[in-house]
C-alpha cells in the first residue's frame, strides 16, 4: 500500500446511521478506511497506521490475505448458495469436523451461525431445548456477569452485563435473567496475567442457586476474558470454581469465546489455557478472520444426543436456523482459515510473542494519565483516568491515538489492544511508540 493516494469523501454521509458510533461527532471528522494490508490500514487522507485491535479482534491473520480471498472467490463461482434447511454442501461438514479437531473435550457437535450475536441466542436455544429433552423444561433462568458483552440481539443482550446497552433495552429482554458481580477487583491493578485474588467472586453463583433454587436455572454464560469491556482476565481459580458449581447443581456452563477463541491466549481456546471445559462454546470474528460473516456453537455430544433423541426420527429436533448458517462464502474462508492456523503454527506464536508484548504494553504505566492496566496472551485493556465524565477520556484519547498513526477499539475510558497473531517485535514496537505519543498528545489537551 502507498501512503501518498487519498480518496474523496462520499458526496453524503447523512444517510448511515452507524453502529456503536458518535454519528455527529463522525460526520463532522470523518475516519474512513480505505485500505488494509498485513497489520497495516490506510485512511481516506492516505495516511497509514497500524492495526492495534486485528479490526474488531476479527482480522488476528492480517489483512488481505490471498489465502482467503481465493478460496472465497473459487467457491462463489462454483456455489455461491445453498439452503441450510433440509440440504446442505461437503464443507460446512468438513468445516464442522475441522473445528471440534481444536476444541475441547467432546465439543464436537457444531451449529453454524451468522455471527456472535446469534451464536449466543443460538446456545441459549441450544440449552433451553436440551432441559426440555431432558424432562426440565422448569429451567429457564440464565445467569450472566456484570461488564459482560454478548452481543445485540434480544437474549445475548439480556445476558450481558453492559449497563448502556441493558438500560436502553430494559423493556425488551428476556424475563429470568441473573447476574454475577464481575471480577475486576479495587487490588487488580496493573496486573500482568492472571490475578490471584477474586475466586471467590464464583461464590455469587451458589448464592443464585439458593435464592431461585438451583432447579430453574439453565445456564450459566461468560467470557472466559471478558474482552469488550476491556479484557477483564479472570481470577486464578475463578473459571474452576464456576465448573464446580454448574456441576453440582445442573446448569449447563457457556463459554463465550468470540473475541479469546482461535488463539488470542496462546491457545485454540481460553478454556485450554485455563484448564476448564465449558458445556458450550460459541465462537465468531477471527472464524473468518474477519472477511466473511460466520459464527459457530460447539456443544458436548450429550447435549445434541439429548436433544436428538427426544424427537421422533423425520422430525425437526430443533427449530432454530438461519438463512445465511454455514453458507458456501463463508465456509470457504474458515477453511482457508484453518489452514494458516496449522500451516503457520498460528497458536504456538501467539504464546511466544504474548511476554514481549505484554511487558510491552506494561512499559507505559509511566504515562500520567493511564490509570491501569492488565492483558493476558496477546489481548491488553489500558484505563485512561477519568474526564469530566465517563467514556469521554476513553473516546478522546482513541481520536489522539488515530492522530498518531495507532488504530484500536475504545469502550468507555478503556483502550482495548489486540495486535494480529503474524505481528513481528518491531510492529509491537510501533504500536506501542504510537500508543505513547497519541496518549501524551491526548494529555495535553
Amino acid at each position: 500500500m502507498s501512503s501518498s493516494s487519498t480518496s474523496k469523501i462520499p458526496n453524503s454521509l447523512q444517510e448511515h446511521w452507524m453502529p456503536f458510533s458518535s454519528n455527529r461527532d463522525f460526520k463532522e471528522n470523518p475516519r474512513l478506511i480505505t485500505e488494509a494490508k498485513g497489520v497495516y490500514l490506510k485512511n481516506h487522507h492516505g495516511k497509514m497506521m497500524i492495526d492495534a485491535s486485528s479490526g474488531l479482534f476479527c482480522n488476528p491473520l492480517g489483512h488481505g490475505r490471498k489465502e482467503i480471498t481465493n478460496a472465497v472467490a473459487k467457491q462463489l463461482e462454483q456455489l455461491d448458495y445453498v439452503q441450510p434447511f433440509q440440504q446442505g454442501f461437503g464443507g460446512s461438514f468438513e468445516l464442522a469436523r475441522r473445528i471440534s479437531k481444536h476444541t475441547p473435550g467432546n465439543l464436537n457437535r457444531i451449529f453454524f451461525t451468522i455471527c456472535g450475536s446469534t451464536a449466543v441466542e443460538t446456545a441459549i436455544k441450544i440449552v433451553i431445548a436440551y432441559h426440555k429433552a431432558k424432562g426440565q423444561g422448569q429451567r429457564f433462568r440464565f445467569v450472566g456477569r456484570e461488564r459482560a458483552y454478548h452481543g445485540m440481539n434480544i437474549g445475548a443482550t439480556s445476558v450481558g452485563g453492559m449497563v448502556n446497552n441493558v438500560k436502553t433495552f430494559a423493556s425488551v429482554l428476556m424475563p429470568g435473567v441473573v447476574h454475577m458481580r464481575h471480577t475486576h477487583l479495587k487490588d487488580h491493578k496493573f496486573v500482568k496475567g492472571q490475578p490471584t485474588t477474586g475466586a471467590e467472586m464464583a461464590e455469587d453463583l451458589e448464592r443464585i442457586c439458593a435464592n431461585f433454587g438451583s432447579e430453574n436455572i439453565a445456564a450459566c454464560i461468560v467470557e472466559p476474558i471478558a474482552g469488550s469491556t476491556g479484557a477483564l482476565v479472570p481470577p486464578k481459580g475463578y473459571l474452576k470454581r464456576l465448573r464446580e458449581i454448574c456441576d453440582k447443581h445442573g446448569i449447563v456452563l457457556i463459554f463465550d469465546e468470540v473475541i479469546t477463541g482461535w488463539g488470542r491466549t496462546g491457545s485454540a481456546f481460553a478454556s485450554q489455557e485455563f484448564g476448564v471445559t465449558p458445556d458450550v462454546i460459541t465462537m465468531a470474528k477471527a472464524t473468518t478472520n474477519g472477511v466473511v460473516p460466520m459464527g459457530a456453537v460447539a456443544v458436548k455430544e450429550e447435549i445434541y444426543d439429548a436433544v436428538m433423541d427426544a424427537s421422533p426420527k423425520g422430525a425437526v429436533e430443533l427449530f432454530h436456523g438461519y438463512t445465511y448458517s454455514g453458507i458456501p462464502a463463508s465456509v470457504a474462508a474458515a477453511l482457508a482459515v484453518q489452514d494458516i492456523f496449522e500451516k503457520e503454527n498460528i497458536f504456538k506464536k501467539v504464546k511466544e510473542m504474548s511476554p514481549y508484548f505484554l511487558d510491552a504494553i506494561f512499559s507505559l504505566k509511566d504515562i500520567s494519565g493511564v490509570d491501569n492496566i492488565r492483558g493476558y496472551g496477546m489481548l491488553a485493556g489500558i484505563d485512561m483516568k477519568l474526564k469530566e465524565k465517563p467514556g469521554r477520556a476513553g473516546f478522546e484519547c482513541f481520536k489522539a491515538c488515530y492522530e498518531a498513526g495507532v488504530n484500536f477499539k475504545a469502550t468507555g475510558d478503556c483502550l482495548i489492544i489486540a495486535p494480529q497473531f503474524i505481528c513481528e517485535k518491531k510492529h509491537i514496537d510501533e504500536i506501542i511508540e504510537k500508543l505513547r505519543t497519541g496518549i501524551s498528545n491526548y494529555m495535553k489537551k
